[in-house]
């Protein structure tokens, strides 16, 4: 199994029991970070530490949870892990480690604390062939110890070679509905990299209606590119009943359609009250961006929609003399709030 040289010299640590150089001092991490190996809890028994920016869990048991065996030698405080036809060894307080008889340096060694062998998560979990996945949002770590073919396709979506639809990004091949794909990371808010069954790695559109791939990371991205599309727009004028196919003008469910429709492909009724039905029903402590406010206007239960911009913004069209414009979620909205509804 091959590594790279570079993920060895920056994240690879084992415990240092002689006396040490003047490494960082390692600190918890601020929230605890949880952990999870396929989905699974990794049930620590110590705190993740930070050492120099590398998480460092206990050893034994991230070792253990990817289905590695671990041995340990006392006396030359030597320890080496086997999975398969991958062979990790290290002799603690050293510089140097083996995989598969190959000497690699670090540069970052790891910690005894408190009785406790801590050792840098991800250089272990990629060593041991698994696949590593940072949340910044909820600090979370999600450890894949096998490609986890789980995102389904929903509709037929081009595999391409670059994530971009132009034509200097050519398709790879379709990849039809009912496929399941491997996701590798997520480029930005519009596209992921995967890995199909055949072992062919490419890019897919990450618009909702080509995939059931779903993530915190994604919806903020999303939600961030959904207000900034909607701003373009700032000042454009009000109409009630605008029509539909053109941006000189919007009524305020035309222009939530405009948005949608241009930016995630996500095809919404025209009127407000029947973009209320779409989606699921959330709570206002729930609201992120891009989520959809609707509110009573002109008689009508439902009347009015808005798009959650954050910071307790609306964006939204009603006035002639304003256009499309930024709103406080303020009293006088919350009086006359309906319903809100997330549809991505």
């Amino acid at each position: 199994m091959r590594i790279n040289k570079k993920v060895w010299l920056a994240l690879l640590a084992v415990p240092l029991l002689q006396a040490t150089p003047s490494y960082a001092k390692p600190a918890p991490l601020t929230p605890v970070t949880t952990v999870y190996v396929d989905d699974r809890p990794l049930e620590l028994t110590a705190q993740p530490l930070l050492l120099d920016g590398t998480t460092l869990v206990p050893m034994r048991q991230l070792f253990e949870a990817q289905g590695a065996v671990l041995s340990w030698n006392g006396s030359s405080k030597t320890v080496t892990a086997t999975k398969n036809d991958t062979t990790l060894t290290y002799r603690i307080g050293e510089v140097t480690s083996t995989l598969n008889g190959k000497t690699l340096s670090l540069n970052v060694p790891g910690q005894i604390v408190e009785g406790n062998t801590m050792i840098p998560l991800r250089f272990v979990s990629e060593a041991l062939g698994s696949t590593v996945k940072w949340d910044g949002l909820t600090r979370t770590i999600r450890i894949a110890s096998t490609d986890d073919f789980f995102t389904t396709v929903l509709s037929g979506v081009n595999l391409r070679s670059k994530p971009d639809s132009s034509e200097t990004s050519p398709s790879l091949r379709l990849i039809t509905t009912g496929e399941k794909v491997h996701v590798i990371r997520e480029v930005n808010a519009l596209w992921l990299e995967v890995r199909t069954k055949n072992n062919l790695t490419g890019y897919i559109s990450a618009k909702p209606k080509y995939s059931d791939y779903t993530s915190t990371s994604l919806a903020e991205r999303q939600g961030d590119e959904l207000i900034a599309y909607g701003q373009k727009y700032l000042g454009t004028p009000y109409e009630f009943g605008a029509a539909t196919g053109q941006t000189s003008t919007f009524d305020c469910s035309s222009f939530v359609g405009e948005v949608f429709r241009h930016t995630l492909s996500v095809d919404l009724p025209r009127v407000s009250y029947d973009q209320a039905k779409e989606g699921q029903e959330i709570g206002l402590n729930e609201l992120r961006k891009g989520d959809l406010l609707f509110f009573s206007a002109r008689g009508l239960e439902i009347g009015h929609v808005a798009i959650y911009a954050g910071n307790n913004k609306l964006l939204h069209t009603f006035s002639k003399e304003r256009g499309v414009h930024f709103d406080t979620f303020d009293g006088k909205w919350k009086k006359r709030f309906v319903t809100a509804r997330r549809v991505f």
